[in-house]
């Protein structure tokens, strides 16, 4: 079962208390539905659980409608709908609509509390939404052929802060949700507070992983750049060493080379206390300059008599 489907049978499992609520629930299955005009209303889901509980909402508000299973190329699906003319007419009085609008608004009377919204949006879902799995990207959507519905619907949830966005993709409007925070706030307020739990866990795991992924990547960098820096006085020291140049020497220079021989990977930072008296790191750095500079001199003239 997928991430998408463990979300939508949790929304099933709510309880919705309040008869404004339930109506709320009613009106968010014909909205997004199918269809919804002064023909009825009709509902595709490929959940049956989903189609019933419509069912028991819509007969708990006094309309009565009826389940028929379809069979398609992609599987059986389970049609929910309202068809008789006089149950039609009970719909759309209770909903606030003649069913031959131009365009399909959101009626806000319908809207009474905010578990009305909750009913509602998660009703939303339930019939048109999807979430990628939270472990992939962090995206949910409803989908709705009606462009009018679409910008009510986002306004509505952008007053409960949960950032949507809106676009057009292969003709069909979608509102989107991406950013992690307002998603776990938006499944709770659906009624799926378990995979907002999910969801939590998930991010925490991620921003640990990236955070641990950040730290050493940070310190593979600064390693590369200490190696870096090493490379030539390390060069050089060993240059002085196989020469035997180190002997002659002043002892500041010739511990400087010692505690480098020693340590050719250690910072500054590490080395400069090891030294008799301890030195500043820019004490030290001086001292391996001077040790480059000495060794690149008598390079030279070992090479050119």
């Amino acid at each position: 079962m997928s991430f998408s489907q463990d979300v939508k049978y949790e929304i099933i499992a709510r309880r919705i208390g309040k008869p404004c609520c339930a109506l709320a629930a009613c009106y968010g299955a014909a909205c997004f539905g199918k269809y919804f005009d002064a023909q009825g209303m009709v509902l595709h889901t490929e959940i049956p659980e989903a189609a019933r509980l419509v069912q028991k909402l819509y007969h708990r508000v006094g309309i009565e409608g009826e389940i028929v299973q379809k069979e398609r190329l992609g599987g059986p699906i389970s049609e929910f709908s309202v068809k008789d003319p006089e149950q039609v007419a009970r719909m759309m009085e209770l909903f606030g609509h003649t069913g031959t609008e131009a365009s399909l608004r959101i009626n806000p009377a319908i809207l009474q509390c905010s578990g009305c919204v909750s009913a509602f949006v998660s009703m939303a879902f339930l019939c048109s939404g999807t979430m990628t799995d939270p472990q992939k990207e962090y995206n949910l959507e409803f989908l709705t052929g009606r462009r009018n519905l679409a910008r009510d619907f986002e306004a509505l949830i952008a007053e409960h802060e949960f950032c949507p966005h809106r676009t057009l993709r292969k003709g069909a409007n979608v509102i989107y949700v991406k950013a992690s925070e307002p998603l776990v706030d938006l499944l709770t307020f659906m009624g799926a507070p378990k995979a907002a739990m999910q969801l939590m866990e998930l991010k925490m795991v991620k921003d640990v992983r990236n955070k641990t992924n950040r730290i050493i990547n940070c310190e593979t960098a600064n390693l590369s750049k200490m190696a870096a820096a090493n490379a030539p006085v390390n060069k050089a020291v060993r240059y002085l060493e196989e020469h035997g140049d180190l002997a002659g020497l002043p002892e500041p220079l010739r511990q400087a080379a010692q505690v480098r021989l020693e340590q050719p990977d250690a910072s500054l930072a590490q080395l400069a206390p090891l030294l008799d008296p301890p030195v500043s790191r820019s004490g030290l750095s001086h001292r391996f300059k001077r040790l480059q500079e000495i060794a690149e001199t008598l390079r030279e003239r070992r090479e050119h008599g």
